[in-house]
């Protein structure tokens, strides 16, 4: 019989298993001490549960009566709870462009934009770059932003200040903390 485990980190159960001698923990945590392999995976039927084998590299080797597709199942339902608050912890920026000459309606969806990924915890990189003759008028840039940095007061506070740099300026918003 070819073994067919292992693909992901899977364990060996029940004639998996190719120890003479085995560590048998019960079901609810208690040894129960040093079996054959075949008096083990009597207890486990007796039981009605799997014989998983836990430590391959111990001696001797430890098996555990349980439940094994609950197991996985509850394994794998923790996996994904941990990237779930990995992925929280690791925050994005989101650029937004403005212009100098931006129009109003193209505004308010900006910020309405931004004002959801602000609530979702996120920080919002807000950009104006200057065309031609808009270089000797920085002043209406800042305008531009002061003016969206404004707008999302109630949830956002300015981490960095508008700053030019080249032919851009950015601002940096980060959501309030609550709380």
């Amino acid at each position: 019989m070819s073994v067919i485990a292992n693909k992901e980190k899977d364990l060996f159960i029940n004639e998996q298993i190719r120890a003479k001698e085995v560590m048998v923990i019960g079901p609810n945590g208690e040894q129960l001490g040093i079996k054959s392999i075949k008096d083990a995976l009597t207890l486990a039927n007796y039981a009605g549960f799997d014989l998983v084998l836990m430590s391959p590299n111990a001696n001797p080797q430890v098996c555990k009566i349980m439940d094994y597709n609950k197991f996985k199942y509850e394994s794998k339902k923790k996996n994904k709870e941990n990237l779930k608050k990995q992925r929280e912890n690791n925050l994005e920026i989101k650029e937004y462009r403005l212009s100098v000459s931006i129009d109003v309606h193209d505004f308010d969806t900006r910020v309405r934009n931004s004002s959801k990924y602000l609530e979702k915890g996120h920080k919002i990189k807000v950009s104006i770059r200057f065309k031609g003759r808009e270089m000797a008028h920085p002043e209406l840039g800042r305008e531009v932003l002061l003016r969206f940095a404004e707008s999302l007061n109630e949830i956002s506070v300015i981490e960095q200040k508008p700053t030019m740099d080249g032919r851009f300026m950015t601002m940096i918003l980060m959501p309030k903390k609550e709380k």
